[in-house]
């Protein structure tokens, strides 16, 4: 079957498509909810059609796919493939070294923070992360040094005014000890805002933002509003991987078709089970099938505690993080106390409201 033929004959369902180039070998993977139309939307020219793309096209000589269920599946998929064969043309979730950390040493006069690719958890220092994109987070970074004023070019710190506190960059940590006080506070407000304890930060921001329009200076308030938007990201990172530490039992539940459900059990950042559940009815035996399911994934042998998240991890992390935020999304969590007694009836009852909020 020709390549043409191959995309003609494509299903219109959600999935997993694997392009291959004239040796074989798989050169991007990709997902889809709707497999045919995505893969043929490849070969129609547009003049936003990036030379990445028009390369990749030109390199495709074959391709395979695999169906799911749900678009969902075919999102987990698709990053558990990348991450596998690690294709030429898949940029994102390949190399281990996008994912970074902000580090603050804490066994130092004055504590430094920094952007690095590894969590070599020394208890004398803090971590925060894993990042994906690291262009950003050294960008809020900058920023927030740049607004504090603790960006100081003397890295010994011996009485020598450094060329960054002449530019107005530096608060004169360099100068000896006077400025040291107010550096270490501005490192715990930094700390408690990456903690999601103190939202100082971004207040302070705003209201430089908001001055500098008053001001007329819109250049500075163009700055101060990327800043922001760059510390954001950070918020919103820290999100997911607070969530995902929870490791929380999911039970997801997705409409397949008429009378068909598909159940998710998920913790943390890994989908541990999923099953087909068919059914006529809202029925006490759909919800105790439901149940024991949950008591069978969900162990209650080894209740969920913290996990930790490592840059292995985010891809996956995010997916279920965002996955479970969509407005089509329907989900609940089990909490463990529910879990040690069969007879429950909070499983019930939650199993019950579940399924009529999914099938409405």
């Amino acid at each position: 079957m020709t390549l043409k033929e191959k995309v003609k004959n494509l299903p219109s369902c959600p999935g997993v498509y694997l392009m291959k180039d004239s040796l074989g070998t798989i050169i991007y993977v990709g997902k889809s909810k709707n497999l045919k139309n995505r893969v043929r939307s490849y070969f129609y020219k547009s003049k936003h059609s990036s030379s990445k793309l028009e390369k990749l096209v030109q390199n495709l000589k074959d391709l395979d796919y695999i169906v799911t269920d749900t678009e969902f599946e075919a999102f987990m998929l698709e990053c558990q493939l990348i991450k596998k064969l690690k294709p030429a043309y898949n940029k994102l979730m390949k190399n281990p070294l996008a994912y970074t950390y902000i580090k603050i040493t804490m066994d130092e006069s004055y504590p430094k923070i920094e952007v690095t690719n590894n969590n070599d958890e020394n208890p004398r220092n803090l971590y925060f992360g894993p990042y994906a994109t690291k262009g950003i987070i050294e960008n809020a970074l900058e920023c927030i040094k740049e607004f504090y004023k603790i960006n100081c070019s003397n890295p010994t710190k011996k009485n020598s005014t450094c060329l960054n506190h002449s530019l107005g960059l530096c608060l004169g940590m360099c100068t000896g000890s006077r400025a040291k006080a107010q550096y270490n506070n501005i490192i715990k407000k930094i700390i408690g805002f990456l903690n999601g304890l103190d939202n100082t930060l971004i207040l302070e921001l705003d209201e430089a933002m908001n001055k500098a329009s008053e001001e007329f200076n819109f250049e500075a308030a163009a700055k101060y509003r990327d800043c922001i938007e760059a510390i954001k990201s950070l918020m919103n990172k820290e999100k997911v991987i607070d969530f995902t530490k929870a490791n929380n039992n999911i039970l997801m539940l997705e409409s397949l078709k008429e009378n068909c459900i598909k159940a998710f059990y998920i913790k943390g950042n890994k989908v541990i089970f999923s099953k087909k559940y068919t059914f006529y009815s809202l029925s006490k035996e759909l919800i105790q099938v439901l149940k024991n399911d949950i008591l069978i994934n969900f162990n209650t042998d080894v209740l969920s505690s913290s996990i930790k998240v490592t840059r292995d991890d985010i891809d996956e992390a995010q997916i279920i993080y965002s996955y479970l935020r969509t407005s089509n999304c329907k989900y609940i969590i089990i909490p463990d106390e529910h879990l040690k007694s069969i007879n429950s009836t909070k499983i019930d009852e939650a199993i019950e409201l579940h399924l009529q909020k999914s099938m409405s």
